[in-house]
């Protein structure tokens, strides 16, 4: 089955991503508090009757393992972490597997890292999964897998996930669950004259003035990551709603459209499957474009050629994901690249029939071809 038609199987069942943080899930990140699942998983399961597929991906592995080894402050070392995530994440899908089968509803464990994501192969392969489950009214609970995890699990987190699967399930909704109402215009606990934000495009400038917050000692996420998430969302075309999970009923008062926290939407097309897979790739390098690449790039839909590249940064080889700068250094685009960084560094400002004579062999006339650039 190709990946069109993994998406388009069962379009007409709205598929939610829903994510309930650290701070909603844990007492002050020091155990997995299991009565508040009581307040979630019986709204899941009438999301589940009102024909709404739901993939949750739920934070809590850590927390859990560090009460069932006694320790009372989250560790520094990562192999600490990635014990107290092994310990803790059968406690944490236990708790859910229990509380879901009391309605008669099935789960299942995935475990992802972003190398799982970044591999096209391994990408699709979690999709077909994924949507499988969905097909057999299954709930799959998603978390990083900080077991084997080594930068994910001190600088990923559960936010980014939640957005990368939006885009790997083609989701409806991706909703955030947080302790705070949604996002402000400033942070509410040192200005009192910022107000919440209730809807927005995803290019909204507020947005990017609200990206100030960071994540506490005990979460890794902050409200500048759930912004990104949205964002990760909404190139798949997925509506993002960040919202306060302690609101009665909150869940089901969404799905009945009450306007509860932040929703952000995007207004432009959704981009095409692949090209969703390259946002949630990791950058090994960056290309500075001069101003009429950056122009070519973003009203012609062409191919990035190595005449337009000024200069080269960071290691990476032949098909690795580059980001594409303009002359302020924001990134543009981004795509895989056709060439190595050695390579690269010794043909830029090149046309590209110049390529062969300079390198003795080509792998054609685009650094990075438009089939493979994602223009930002």
């Amino acid at each position: 089955m190709s990946e069109t038609e993994i998406l388009k199987e069962n379009d007409k069942a709205p598929v939610w991503v829903i994510k309930i943080g650290s701070a909603l899930l844990t007492q002050d990140g020091k155990a997995l508090v299991h009565e508040t699942l009581d307040i979630w998983v019986p709204q899941i399961a009438e999301l589940l009757k009102q024909g709404i597929r739901v993939v949750l991906v739920s934070s809590g592995a850590v927390s859990e393992g560090m009460a069932r080894l006694g320790w009372n402050t989250r560790p520094n070392f990562l192999h600490e972490l990635q014990a107290a995530a092994a310990v803790g994440q059968s406690g944490l899908i236990g708790a859910y597997q229990v509380r879901f089968k009391s309605f008669d509803t099935q789960t299942a464990q995935i475990l992802l890292v972003h190398a799982d994501l970044s591999d096209r192969t391994r990408y699709i392969n979690a999709q077909q999964t994924i949507k499988q489950l969905l097909d057999l009214n299954v709930v799959p609970i998603v978390n990083e897998n900080d077991t084997v995890a080594t930068d994910e699990i001190r600088f990923g987190d559960n936010d980014t996930l939640a957005g990368l699967v939006a885009n790997l399930v083609n989701a409806d909704k991706l909703v955030i669950l947080t302790d705070q109402q949604g996002v402000f215009t400033d942070d509410p606990r040192k200005n009192p004259n910022a107000t919440l934000i209730k809807s927005c495009d995803v290019s909204d400038s507020q947005l990017e003035m609200a990206a100030k917050g960071s994540g506490g000692a005990l979460g890794r996420g902050g409200m500048a990551t759930k912004i990104q998430s949205a964002k990760y969302a909404a190139r798949s075309g997925t509506t993002t709603i960040i919202a306060n999970g302690r609101e009665q009923d909150v869940l089901l008062r969404l799905a009945n459209n009450e306007s509860l926290g932040t929703r952000i939407h995007h207004e432009g097309e959704a981009i095409a499957p692949r090209k969703q897979w390259l946002w949630g790739l990791k950058s090994k390098g960056v290309l500075s474009l001069d101003a009429g690449a950056v122009k070519a790039l973003r009203s012609s839909g062409v191919s990035l050629l190595a005449v337009g590249v000024s200069t080269v940064q960071g290691e990476f080889q032949r098909g690795d994901l580059v980001s594409c700068v303009d002359l302020d250094n924001k990134e543009i685009a981004r795509g895989l690249v056709a060439y190595s960084s050695e390579d690269t560094a010794r043909i830029i400002g090149q046309p590209s029939d110049r390529l062969t004579a300079i390198l003795g062999y080509d792998y054609g006339d685009e650094l990075i071809h438009r089939d493979n650039l994602l223009v930002l």
